[in-house]
């Protein structure tokens, strides 16, 4: 019994942002809670059952994951596509990291690189989460209050809670106006089976999707890092790196196939594992058995579903600022900003990032196959743009680290 009540905890930790990516980019949000939870145990599985971490959805696919629903009409499936091949990349890198080790890596991607494009990340998304609130400005502005009150004040597990208790509380305050479409909870069965798709295969979608990878590995890197000083061990030596990008990539490559965003490892849940001080694997994995089976219970979906656009809207204006103030801290606490060369790189992947995103007709277009065009822009490119520009503009620090 203790140990599902620690799952239980678990579970609140991750629901939050979880259910907010595929509300926000079109996914089925039951979907994603079920490959969440397959997607931990594939994780686990493939990393001896040593790490005790939990994976939910990626926020950082949010930007490129509705461009390419915009750019195919609506259609999902070759946002799947996209999430397939960026995990089978995953997996390439993982091969590398097994080969040449993880400190070679680290050098392609500085946190001059890695912090900007997690800039780029966050200030992609503030405008669609400025859009969600706009539905309701009132409503928007009581659940960012709440999540910023409980951030500041809360203390101990009521903080880790505290995105999801600001849903709870502007859900509420919409029950009582009238807001809610309580019928999507009425009309939905006490169990069915979620709402699973097949992935489509496009070029502009894989050409989108797939550079994300780039800035997520580092995230991986930083959160199996976290994760491993909190628990006492080192997860990069053992099971390894290249164990953890496996389990992370297969995740998401399964998330694809059945209509899911890709997953990613959670802060949340490392969060609660330094509150509780209880490090037992076991308990994530109970925890990911509870997700999958709530995916199963359609009032549960119908709830999430109900959930109004201005509510999302309010705690993701909070949640997408904080992913831009990581970046900057990245930078900070690394003295990026020391000497010109750095700043010369953070100011071209934001002008790229941000730039290609706002402006239309900006980025690179390639005629492959013939008779089509595959548009890059964004942060993909500002990937692509800034790791190179890196490598080139600090060419003799990078070989002096080598040698």
């Amino acid at each position: 019994m203790k140990k599902f009540i620690m799952a239980v905890q678990h579970l609140f930790a991750m629901f939050g942002a979880t259910v907010l990516v595929p509300i926000l980019t079109g996914f089925n949000p039951a979907v994603a809670i079920c490959s969440a939870g397959v997607g931990t145990l594939i994780f686990h599985f493939c990393t001896k059952r040593k790490v005790p971490v939990f994976l939910g959805s990626s926020f950082a696919f949010i930007p490129v994951v509705i461009a390419a629903k915009k750019a195919y009409g609506g259609d999902m499936a070759y946002a799947q596509g996209g999430i397939i091949v960026a995990g089978l990349i995953y997996l390439i890198i993982a091969l590398v990291a097994k080969l040449v080790g993880v400190e070679t890596i680290k050098k392609y991607f500085p946190p001059q690189v890695t912090g900007a494009m997690i800039i780029v990340i966050g200030l992609n998304l503030l405008p669609t989460a400025i859009t969600m609130a706009s539905e309701k400005f009132i409503i928007a502005g009581v659940t960012l209050a709440t999540a910023i009150l409980i951030n500041i004040f809360g203390k101990g597990f009521i903080k880790q809670l505290g995105i999801l208790i600001a849903v709870f509380m502007g859900y509420g305050v919409c029950l009582v106006l009238g807001y809610v479409d309580v019928a999507k909870m009425t009309e939905a069965t006490m169990f069915s089976i979620p709402q699973f798709t097949l992935p489509k295969f496009g070029l502009q979608a894989i050409v989108m999707i797939a550079p994300v990878v780039l800035a997520t590995v580092m995230e991986h890197i930083g959160d199996i890092t976290t994760n491993g000083t909190v628990v006492g061990q080192n997860f990069i030596e053992d099971p390894g790196l290249n164990r953890t990008l496996l389990g992370d990539g297969l995740a998401s490559i399964f998330a694809g196939f059945i209509g899911g965003p890709a997953n990613t490892t959670y802060g949340e849940n490392t969060a609660v594992l330094a509150i509780t001080k209880n490090y037992d694997p076991s308990i994530l994995r109970i925890t990911a058995c509870i997700a999958i089976v709530l995916s199963f219970v359609g009032k549960f979906g119908g709830f999430l579903q109900s959930i109004p656009g201005a509510v999302m809207g309010g705690v993701s204006v909070m949640l997408f600022s904080m992913i831009t103030f990581v970046g900057f801290k990245t930078i900070r606490d690394n003295h990026s900003f020391d000497g010109w060369k750095n700043i010369a790189v953070i100011l071209l992947i934001l002008l790229v990032g941000l730039g290609t995103t706002y402006a239309a007709n900006y980025g690179i277009h390639i005629g492959i196959p013939v008779g089509n065009s595959v548009e890059i822009t964004g942060l993909s490119l500002a990937a692509l743009v800034g790791i190179i520009a890196n490598r080139i503009i600090n060419n003799a620090d990078f070989k002096k680290e080598q040698a």
